[in-house]
């Protein structure tokens, strides 16, 4: 085993940071989502001539990000729960500022608030954009103006915009109920298919294969938390990410415009092809199906430093932000909130993109604000405009979409009162620097330690399932249920390791990583899976043609 010794130098990147990337598949969902979850909450606002109650409003709407690409039967379950965590969060915020006005209290309540709610999003795996929308409206609640008599109204309006966007985020499946599954078995068979190209040899293949593992497993993810498999489209999904998985084992013996020819065909509401296959290969989901998932106390346990990096550095980066003598330090905390992602590196990265975005977004908020400043309903206007933008922006750089975030949130200021201009310009930058410099030093002073601990884990797993994988192959006639759930085991087990080295490299100060026991279980893993695929026969793909579609 390497021996522990602590690592100390790590390169910053800071090339590529700002590069653009492609748009994601999906793009205008949550951007259309938004601006029909928050339109008719402040349209009405503004008819009535209460827009400084818009606010609690934008708590509930905000919730219509979340869960895009989830299936729809888990998305209402995520969306309930998203919506409960944003109300709850609110009520919370609220209670406190009508408590005390000491700031630095409300900045203590504030960095508690946002470490529960990074470690919850992160354990639960929400998906993007995570706990930085919950944290900005449990935040900025804390310094707004409250009564404990105006807290239940204020939940009220809160709780009812939420249950207006959890209609307007289930409102798509009315059209293409199984549009995400497909989606994610889409990108699967793309994925595996670029592996594929490279036959297991070419440059950057062991990077090409990560990917395609992971895109195999966000697709089985997918169909497995449907919850159902009497439904003939989603059983036909899962023949097709079978063949996925033999193609990212078996790459020699793919046929490419094979893959890419399904692929093709599940964009749009057309028919899912459906490939000739025995039902002995969804045995392995039959058998993780059947697993139960891991409590949530035991997936909060690997959270703990990410947990005490959130709640210290936004404490500090408030406690800095008051020091300075800034009206609004949970900007600050939101900054240093937003930073965290899974190790240092990705922490300094987000940092550089935060701090550009913003800084952009300001101007871009100076430029605008004479238009928001001509009638209310351009006020609202230019919000609906900026929420369409942040999302149809981000996915290609998270700096980029910023630059429309920021101008946002400095004209939700706005609704309940016109400010100064300068002064909120001048703070807003002060609140960036100060949150990034001190967020990012305290990722660099809290160590993780367990992340290669993490590694360690993700090993031992991988170790047995290859094992368990490699006796039933020495068996003279190994049951096929067995086999074909030993693959599947194996297979999330490698993908598993391959994102817990990935996530463990970019930390600073820990013991030295087990880089070649890694690679040497990668290499002997998927050896192993190719080996199950010719034992299996499954490689063959003359019975693999499409025989025949099932409608969605």
């Amino acid at each position: 085993m390497t021996t522990a010794t602590p690592t100390t130098t790590r390169r910053l990147p800071l090339v590529g940071v700002l590069r653009l990337g492609r748009p994601s598949d999906i793009w205008f969902k949550p951007a259309f989502s938004v601006v029909a979850a928050v339109a008719p909450p402040n349209l009405t606002l503004l008819a009535l001539g209460r827009l400084d109650l818009a606010m609690y409003t934008m708590a509930g709407s905000l919730c219509a990000l979340y869960g895009h690409n989830r299936p729809y039967p888990a998305r209402a379950r995520t969306l309930a729960r998203v919506i409960l965590g944003m109300v709850g969060g609110l009520a919370l915020a609220l209670v406190a500022a009508s408590l005390t006005t000491n700031a630095a209290v409300l900045v203590t309540v504030g960095a508690l608030m946002a470490a529960v709610q990074k470690v919850l999003c992160d354990a639960t795996r929400v998906g993007p954009p995570g706990n930085v929308v919950l944290t900005f409206i449990s935040s900025a609640s804390l310094f707004a103006p409250q009564t404990l008599g105006q807290v239940p109204g204020h939940v009220g309006l809160a709780l009812a915009a939420g249950a207006w966007a959890w209609l307007v985020g289930m409102a798509p499946g009315l059209l293409r109920p199984h549009g995400p599954e497909r989606r994610a078995t889409a990108h699967a068979l793309n994925a595996t298919a670029a592996y594929a190209g490279t036959r297991g040899t070419a440059e950057g293949h062991d990077r090409t294969r990560a990917a395609a593992a992971a895109a195999v497993q966000a697709a089985w993810q997918s169909l497995l938390a449907t919850g159902t498999r009497t439904d003939r489209t989603r059983r036909a999904l899962e023949h097709l990410v079978v063949r996925a998985e033999v193609a990212l084992a078996a790459p020699a013996d793919t046929d490419l415009r094979l893959l890419r020819g399904w692929a093709r065909d599940l964009r749009g509401t057309g028919r899912v092809p459906r490939v000739a296959g025995a039902d002995d290969e969804l045995l392995g989901v039959d058998a993780e199906r059947a697993v139960p998932q891991r409590p949530l106390w035991r997936r909060l346990g690997p959270l703990t430093p990410l947990a005490a990096r959130t709640a210290l550095g936004c404490a500090l980066a408030g406690y800095a932000s008051l020091a300075l003598g800034v009206g609004r330090p949970y900007w600050a905390l939101v900054t240093a909130a937003s930073l965290y992602q899974a190790n240092v590196t990705l922490t300094w990265s987000r940092s550089v993109q935060r701090v550009v975005g913003n800084l952009l977004g300001v101007l871009v908020f100076a430029a605008v604000l004479p238009l928001a400043h001509l009638h209310p309903a351009a006020l609202v206007l230019c919000c609906l405009a900026f929420n369409f933008g942040a999302e149809a922006l981000i996915g290609r750089n998270y700096w980029l979409g910023s630059v429309c975030v920021t101008p946002m949130a400095l004209l939700i200021t706005e609704f309940a009162r016109t400010q100064d201009a300068g002064q909120l310009v001048t703070e807003r930058v002060v609140d960036t620097l100060v949150g990034a410099l001190v967020g990012f030093a305290v990722a660099v002073v809290v160590t993780n330690r367990r992340a290669g601990d993490r590694i360690e884990h993700a090993l031992t797993a991988v170790e047995r399932a290859r094992e368990q994988a490699a006796r039933l192959l020495a068996e003279p006639q190994p049951a096929p249920r067995a086999l074909e759930a030993a693959r599947r085991t194996l297979s999330a087990a490698l993908a598993e390791l391959r994102a817990t080295a990935d996530a463990a490299s970019g930390e600073w100060w820990q013991r030295a990583l087990p880089q070649e026991r890694v690679v040497q279980a990668e290499q002997c893993g998927h050896r192993t899976l190719a080996a199950t695929v010719r034992r299996q026969g499954a490689h063959s793909w003359d019975g693999a043609r499409t025989t025949e579609d099932v409608r969605p």
